[in-house]
């Protein structure tokens, strides 16, 4: 078992990066998510399935041509392939993001 308290993890997490993988298996990972308002999320559609969940801020979710707003507490499916990126930011978006199956990691 692993045991992950957001709050502390989200104040303990890099500074300069954005994402923050928490643990990958072969089915799935999960990692933490963070913008500050006016920061453009760089998001492109990934080849897996997402769970999003705020654990804190405010914010809209643009997935496909569907605007939605969410805030803590919000999650939201976005399937494979999908175009999304969170928009119109007014508090630091914090989110628990989970890919199924594991997330492919891309060139650095």
């Amino acid at each position: 078992m692993e045991n992950f308290e957001l709050p502390q993890l989200f104040a303990d997490r890099p500074a300069g990066h954005n994402y923050f993988e928490l643990i990958r298996v072969p089915a799935m990972s999960a990692g933490l998510y963070a913008l500050q308002p006016g920061e453009a999320d760089p998001q492109v559609p990934h080849h897996e399935d997402e769970l999003y969940y705020v654990v804190g801020g405010r914010g809209t979710i643009r997935a496909g041509a569907e605007d939605h707003p969410v805030g803590p507490g919000s999650a939201v499916f976005v399937p494979a392939g999908v175009p999304h990126h969170f928009h119109s930011i007014t508090a630091e978006l914090q989110v628990l993001v989970v890919f199924a199956p594991a997330e492919t990691p891309t060139a650095t």
